[in-house]
């Protein structure tokens, strides 16, 4: 049996590559390949996460903008009373005692 395995050494060599076997080295890259792809930290689920983050960020920019402007027309609504019975007439269709109110509607294709 010595014979047959001194056979394969010379035949093969040593077939040991930084101290381990090509067993081992297969095990290695299988667990690595497994722990990229297939783990809670996978690539894909990376690549995911980054993906909703930007979404997220984005939207959030888009929500502070909004809250800006919001903040900034209820400023202008409280300093002048014009304005605040303006919008209120506008946007509730709030009217002064003896007024009548007509909305005309576009229809859709219509200019």
């Amino acid at each position: 049996m010595n014979r047959y395995i001194n056979r394969y050494m010379k035949k093969f060599g040593s077939g040991r590559t930084l101290g381990l076997t090509s067993w081992q080295i297969v095990i290695l890259v299988v667990l690595i390949a497994a722990l990229f792809f297939f783990s809670d930290s996978s690539i894909s689920k990376r690549m995911k996460y980054e993906s909703q983050i930007i979404g997220l960020e984005s939207q959030i920019e888009f929500y502070r903008r909004q809250a800006e402007a919001d903040g900034k027309k209820l400023r202008e609504l409280r300093s002048n009373t014009g304005d605040l019975e303006k919008f209120a007439r506008e946007n509730y269709l709030m009217k002064r005692k003896n007024e009548e109110i007509f909305i005309i509607k576009e229809r859709k294709g219509e200019k």
